[in-house]
């Protein structure tokens, strides 16, 4: 029996899942996917210019006409810090060392930019359904514009207080990311990890104090897992490592390969791969370093000089270096179509409510 929440009634899904947004190892063809058989397919830009941000938008709207999500960060690009980044450098040369180039000859990447009056352009024309942020929100002028081209807007909140934030500037949906979540944590109220808590926990809470539509994010790789998120009150659930080994994602082969091992299972939060708190699978650099360092460049800028060594150690089959992220419970990624996994989950979920 079909399942009806305030997420799928909204956007006219029918299944009460969200592909979350995962810059860097999907594209165009994951969210289509996901959107096609039944699902909110996410298109993640933070890593993307305005080209290839048209194109894939092009391209995804092509592909689907269902209602779909478009993601972007909302942080502020930080000051550049000469000891922060010479410290940074120091540390990461005995590495370089062993691949044999010099770390302090190498240029500062390019900056990872917010959104901005150039994407909003670009949304301008194709409306999509849904635009989610992450740290944040936008200036309000940047909201308001895209409420009045008739765009819903999405966040994540990973404590009480940041989606009692997010509801009063304007959101009109909210993602609940517990701390089992993969990738960068949403935060942007206070960064202070002992804050923030478990999925289960966080999200009861949000549901109780705010009056959007909640959605869960972190540790869901079932459908009875699902089920029990809708039963304590979700909208829907987001879900990002379950799609990791989907057939349309553009997960690196190392990736892969640490996703499949018995790896997956010590993940970790980390800033060494950005200069934010992020959760991936244990690696050399993580254990060698430790996951949480005070003393390198501020978010984006610790990716810059880092993604440089990773390139380098990955065209040697190397994942030491590499990002390699990944939730707490990494039991439900499967090796099949995006298409198939999230139909088994929407009807394992279908089945399961036929028989409560």
């Amino acid at each position: 029996m079909p399942i009806h929440t305030a997420l799928t009634d909204r956007f006219g899904l029918r299944y009460p899942l969200i592909q979350a947004p995962m810059a860097g190892v999907q594209d165009d063809q994951l969210a289509a996917a996901v959107c096609n058989a039944g699902g909110l397919g996410s298109l993640p830009c933070a890593l993307l210019s305005s080209e290839q941000m048209e194109q894939q938008l092009a391209a995804l709207t092509q592909a689907t006409d269902q209602a779909f999500n478009v993601n972007f960060f909302t942080h502020t690009p930080p000051p550049a810090d000469a000891a922060a980044e010479q410290n940074w450098r120091q540390l990461l040369a005995p590495y370089c060392a062993e691949f044999g180039f010099d770390v302090h000859a190498l240029p500062p990447g390019p900056a990872r930019m917010p959104y901005n009056a150039d994407a909003a352009a670009l949304l301008a024309q194709f409306r999509p359904a849904v635009v989610s942020f992450h740290f944040g929100l936008p200036p309000a002028a940047l909201v308001d514009e895209l409420k009045s081209w008739g765009i819903q807007i999405m966040a994540s909140a990973t404590t009480l207080a940041e989606a009692e934030w997010l509801a009063q500037h304007g959101a009109d949906l909210i993602i609940a990311q517990g701390l089992e979540a993969g990738g960068h944590r949403g935060h942007f109220l206070s960064s202070e990890l002992e804050q923030q808590s478990g999925t289960m926990a966080l999200l009861p809470q949000i549901v109780a104090a705010v009056k959007c539509p909640v959605v869960a994010a972190g540790g869901i790789a079932s459908t009875a897992a699902i089920q029990a998120a809708l039963k304590l009150g979700a909208a829907g659930v987001q879900l990002g490592t379950t799609y990791l080994l989907c057939d349309e994602a553009r997960t690196s082969d190392l990736h892969r390969a640490a996703l499949k091992s018995p790896a997956a299972a010590q993940t970790a939060l980390t800033n060494l791969f950005s200069g934010r708190p992020a959760r991936g699978i244990v690696n050399r650099i993580i254990r060698e370093l430790g996951p949480l360092r005070t003393d390198i460049p501020a978010f984006p800028l610790a990716g810059n000089t880092l993604g440089a060594l990773k390139q380098v150690a990955e065209q040697q089959g190397n994942s030491d270096f590499s990002s390699l992220w990944c939730g707490q419970d990494a039991s439900g990624c499967r090796e099949i179509s995006a298409a198939a996994l999230t139909q088994a989950l929407g009807q394992g979920l279908e089945a399961l409510e036929g028989s409560a």
